[in-house]
């Protein structure tokens, strides 16, 4: 089982269907389960941090006991608000190195978003017109860094067309980038993501 603590549920779809990409020997087979309770962790430190940590690691455990399953791995998914800069690879660290220490016998991978998770789905561009056949992502958000887009979600909002994107249209795109096979080829970069990548990558 894969436990997910993300903001939301499109959160989580949107982080499952990466996991299914990326992972596809353990996302085809094992069971992912949503830690429902909210949660914040990048402006914790210290004390503070390492006690969050403690409750949402043990809050994983407990849904593999009342699941009876072993728990193979653990997403934690938090939009940063903020671009990819140096106060990114500080939060990125502490919360890193906390959950690796906090996650004994099974292994963990942060989700950090820059701006927003919604950044993440502008490396898939031509997901889009598979879930409204109108939309279009315009040239200056396509192939460039999304880790330095301002809020991409208003972005979408204003420069898709109609209907208007909602949030709750992420899960549809991250699933039409799965199904077509566009989360092995991102287009432009995202630092946040590709950390992200890299945990998942070392699950052994």
């Amino acid at each position: 089982m894969i436990v997910l603590a993300g903001e939301d549920q499109n959160d989580c779809e949107i982080m499952a269907a990466l996991i299914r990409a990326h992972r596809p020997d353990l996302g085809a087979t094992a069971k992912l389960v949503r830690i429902n309770d909210p949660w914040r962790l990048r402006r914790k430190t210290g004390p503070d941090l390492s006690a969050a940590v403690k409750a949402l690691v043990g809050k994983a455990r407990a849904k593999a006991v009342q699941q009876r399953a072993q728990l193979v791995g653990f997403v934690v998914h938090e939009d940063l608000d903020g671009f990819t800069d140096l106060d990114y690879g500080r939060v990125r660290a502490a919360v890193a190195g906390e959950l690796g220490r906090q996650c004994g016998g099974f292994p963990a991978a942060l989700a950090l978003a820059a701006w927003e998770s919604e950044g993440w789905l502008l490396l898939f561009p031509d997901a889009f017109p598979h879930v409204r056949p109108r939309w279009r992502v315009p040239e200056q958000l396509r192939g460039r860094d999304s880790g330095r887009v301002k809020e991409p979600k208003e972005e979408l909002r204003r420069r898709l067309g109609v209907p208007l994107f909602r949030e709750s249209d992420g899960p549809l795109v991250a699933r039409e980038a799965l199904a077509h096979g566009l989360i092995a080829a991102p287009e432009g970069r995202n630092d946040s993501y590709n950390d992200f990548v890299r945990d998942l990558d070392s699950w052994s």
